[in-house]
């Protein structure tokens, strides 16, 4: 009997089944992204175990960090064409298997392959996928969604990193990575929650692809001439393929996803030290070893706090406009934070700087799909979020280790955190001028248009709007010509 063929919605539904996948996403950020930001609590140990200094051992969290994003576009890939389910759930088995795998390590080099690459890989299937799941079931209340989905990550820093802790202390650091190995096996049931939904804009069977003005006329009559076992045919859909592949990926050429790509880099290499250094910090300064990771815990609940209120704040009708802004100040605030970190040396002044640090990063993590998507568009979202997170896998790998090294070299965490605040202030401040920058062309092509009264043609790439006037150059109105003859007769 033939499986029953699924409904095809017009538009994200915005609830039912949807919550079951933002509970989903938010064991997956739990499991991922949580157990991630604990790995640094094993820094000291690994540290005294292998008697290494701070920059080989800081190679094991940035080869994890690393893995997961630079690999992200291979989860977007197995999302795509297999199945969101199944890339998470084989993400769950990789992971767990590097995890344990590490529980039996000799030597750093051991840690990373198993805990480095294997477990990073694993994280990479599960992370995007999940993501990009939310942004198909949600479009009203996207921000509000992903603020609760990521906000896992906050709720598995609170609760993993003392419990990690205590495991280290009653089982070494082997048996608490042996632990972690089961624990992140849950991936595989939050595999089996990523319901697929077919979205009137995602799928295209071939008679509706046939009406795309982007195939020729000539071919498309000879097309329908032709048989359906003809050779032709399938030579054509090999060309439509390669098409739709490009198509797949097209955003990469919009300057918003340009300007965004190379904000997203700043900000990873200044956001990846402080969840490796703080605790290590925190015991240079004198800080007892459980309030150490009490500051982690701290992190990470303020961090859930900074998931939701700010996804709730960006879905209001009054701020929804100026998303980029609101994710640009998180960013910025996050970078003053780092500024100042080096003239905390005591718990007290430590726990404020959790308080603050923790919530911003909570609000610009729930901001970047959300802001991705309005960039891109929910048809381009997966494979852009592929990249955006692709583009974190080499500030990740340098940041530590660069990091690191400054320590060793000048004995003092202060170079270390004042690089990493710049880079996050200099990612705010290049996205707000190119924010202006494009506001201020807006309005000067708009006051054009109504200067010289001449007709618009609108065409539509993703989810930006284009006005395409008489004012364009001669290169312009050769590139778009075809798009803007195709609408000009409506």
């Amino acid at each position: 009997m033939a499986s029953p063929r699924r409904a095809r919605h017009a538009g994200p539904p915005d609830g039912g089944w949807g919550w079951m996948i933002v509970a989903g996403c938010f064991l997956v950020t739990i499991c991922t992204r949580a157990v991630t930001r604990c790995i640094s609590i094993f820094f000291v140990e690994f540290q005294a175990y292998f008697g290494q200094d701070y920059a080989r051992t800081a190679w094991i969290h940035s080869i994890v960090d690393c893995a997961t994003m630079l690999c992200a576009p291979l989860g977007s890939l197995i999302s795509n064409h297999v199945s969101c389910q199944v890339g998470i759930m084989l993400g769950g088995l990789l992971a767990s298997a590097g995890l344990i795998l590490s529980s039996f390590a000799t030597s750093l080099e051991h840690l990373y392959l198993s805990l480095g690459v294997l477990t990073g890989l694993g994280f990479a299937l599960c992370y995007s996928p999940a993501i990009a799941m939310v942004g198909k079931y949600f479009n009203k209340r996207k921000a509000l969604a992903y603020g609760i989905a990521m906000s896992g990550s906050g709720i598995g820093t609170f609760i993993l990193a003392p419990v990690v802790q205590l495991l280290i202390e009653q089982f070494s650091w082997r048996g608490a990575l042996l632990i972690l190995g089961g624990f992140v096996l849950n991936l595989c049931v939050c595999g089996a929650l990523m319901r697929p939904i077919a979205l009137m804009e995602d799928h295209k069977t071939t008679p509706e692809f046939l009406e795309q003005d982007y195939v020729p006329k000539a071919q498309k009559r000879d097309l329908k001439r032709m048989s359906v076992c003809s050779p032709l045919i399938k030579a054509w859909s090999h060309e439509c393929l390669c098409y739709c592949s490009w198509k797949e990926y097209d955003f990469l050429l919009m300057p918003g996803f340009m300007v965004l790509a190379v904000s997203v880099l700043f900000m990873a290499y200044g956001c990846s030290p402080l969840f490796v250094y703080l605790v290590p910090y925190a015991l240079s300064v004198g800080v007892s070893h459980h309030q150490a990771a009490f500051l982690m815990s701290i992190l990470g609940v303020i961090d859930i706090i900074g998931n939701i209120t700010f996804g709730w704040l960006t879905d209001r009708r009054c701020l929804k406009k100026h998303r980029h802004f609101c994710y640009l100040f998180a960013v910025g605030m996050d970078g003053l934070c780092c500024l100042f970190l080096p003239v905390l040396q005591n718990f007290p002044l430590l726990v404020p700087f959790s308080f603050t640090f923790g919530y911003f990063d909570g609000a610009y993590v729930t901001l970047i799909p959300v802001v991705t998507a309005d960039v891109v568009g929910t048809s381009s979202l997966s494979s852009a979020l592929g990249v955006v997170y692709f583009l974190h896998a080499i500030p990740y790998l340098v940041s530590p280790p660069v990091a690191g090294w400054l320590v060793d070299t000048t004995g003092s965490y202060t170079a270390s955190f004042l690089l990493c605040g710049f880079s996050m202030i200099f990612s705010s401040t290049l996205l707000c001028f190119a924010r202006l920058a494009k506001k201020i062309k807006r309005t000067h092509l708009g006051s054009l248009t109504n200067e010289t009264g001449t007709k618009q043609h609108i065409w539509t790439n993703g989810a930006i709007a284009y006005s395409v006037t008489a004012e364009l150059d001669q290169k312009d109105v050769e590139f778009l010509a075809a798009d803007a003859n195709s609408y000009s007769n409506r």
